[in-house]
């Protein structure tokens, strides 16, 4: 066959270099990805920032989509599937990226408003991949789970696991979400959090949302914390990026452009799936596949000397990633939502770190959170 024509996001880290392998590959920034400019490909690799549907798949030559995120409500599927459009996603690339994200917000916001992550529940509402390690995570650090996910709870039959969400509503200190964005169906998500939803909360919690804009009616979300039926908020995915709720922004103790699934380790697994894709879609029989290595963390060993032990946690985790730096920033511009989020400075997990000098009751902990203890 003649050489693939590949149309990739010029953000998507760990490809420009490696895609070449598999044929002739042209670069743009996602927002420059039109009917024009993918009308000869045979193959997308793209984010979230283009919607793809028949406005600029119509006419076109391609093939095969692939996201290297881990939704796809960017991708018409209903369009591509009637014009025999492939589509793929990268399903868990994120989820330990996710999870340092939770953890690093958690333990802030613990700090901010002086209480013990301990004593607190925590709701998490959709618990695959991304939510399953929330879960594991949030166990290790002393808090109570409850799993509200119906699509998983029919599925499985699984008694006793899940909770409904009126139990999420009445119970949760802190709530979390971590379902894919839906506009239909049974288990739609679109605006799960509306004002009903914030009506029925009982203990004020703290809300955070690092899946996708659309679950939350961000307008309910700013009365809801006016009104004081939150006691704080986390936001890192927003409706209508990147133009985003500039009153939300004010109000959110934790305000990030979108970059909880941003760890280096994350994206390099999005760019390998998406890879292994193309290679097995178009029946290339590449193998091995070239990938890039991903760098070391500048100061890859964290010493804990000298923190008290109740500290030594938030201190590990947040050498690792720490939000706050993030919302100094789009607080103080946010018209650099697009920028900001383009050119992330990419993190590394904790398996990417080694800690010394860690207390007793700390290093079983770090331990169970992937960090290397020495």
């Amino acid at each position: 066959m003649n050489r693939l024509k590949i149309l990739a996001d010029a953000h998507i880290p760990y490809l420009q270099g490696v895609a070449e392998q598999f044929g002739e590959v042209t670069y743009l920034p996602g927002n420059q990805f039109t009917a024009e400019t993918v009308k000869d490909k045979d193959a997308l690799i793209v984010r979230t920032v283009t919607h793809f549907g028949e406005e600029i798949l119509k006419g076109s030559s391609v093939r095969l989509i692939c996201s290297a995120t881990i939704g796809y409500d960017h991708i018409d599927a209903v369009y591509c599937d009637a014009h025999n459009i492939a589509w793929r996603t990268a399903p868990g690339c994120n989820a330990d990226s996710v999870e340092q994200y939770v953890t690093a917000s958690l333990l802030s916001v613990a700090q901010k408003y002086n209480f013990n992550l301990q004593d607190k529940t925590i709701g998490i509402i959709g618990v695959g991949n991304v939510g399953s390690r929330v879960d594991r995570a949030c166990r290790k650090l002393g808090l109570k789970t409850l799993l509200n996910d119906p699509p998983r709870e029919e599925k499985e039959g699984a008694v006793g696991l899940f909770v409904d969400l009126g139990t999420v509503l009445r119970e949760a200190d802190i709530i979390t979400l971590h379902t894919p964005l839906t506009k239909s169906g049974a288990y739609k998500t679109h605006h799960l959090g509306d004002s009903s939803f914030f009506d029925g909360l009982k203990k004020k919690p703290i809300l955070i949302n690092s899946c996708r804009g659309g679950v939350v009616d961000n307008e309910a979300w700013v009365e809801a914390i006016k009104s004081g039926k939150i006691s704080g908020s986390v936001i890192d995915c927003w409706e209508g990026e990147p133009q985003i709720n500039s009153e939300l922004l004010r109000l959110a103790d934790i305000a990030t452009p979108h970059v909880a699934g941003y760890s280096a380790d994350g994206k390099w697994t999005a760019t390998k799936m998406s890879l292994e894709n193309i290679n097995h879609f178009f029946g290339l029989g590449i193998d091995p596949i070239k990938l890039l290595p991903i760098r070391s963390p500048e100061h890859s060993v964290i010493d804990l000397k000298g923190f008290p032990a109740e500290k030594q946690l938030a201190a590990a985790v947040w050498a690792t990633y720490n939000p706050e730096k993030e919302t100094a920033a789009l607080k103080e511009q946010p018209d650099k939502f697009y920028c900001f989020r383009s050119n992330y400075p990419l993190r590394r997990e904790y398996k990417a770190y080694s800690v010394k000098n860690a207390g007793p009751l700390v290093s079983e902990t770090l331990r169970a959170l992937g960090f290397n203890l020495v």
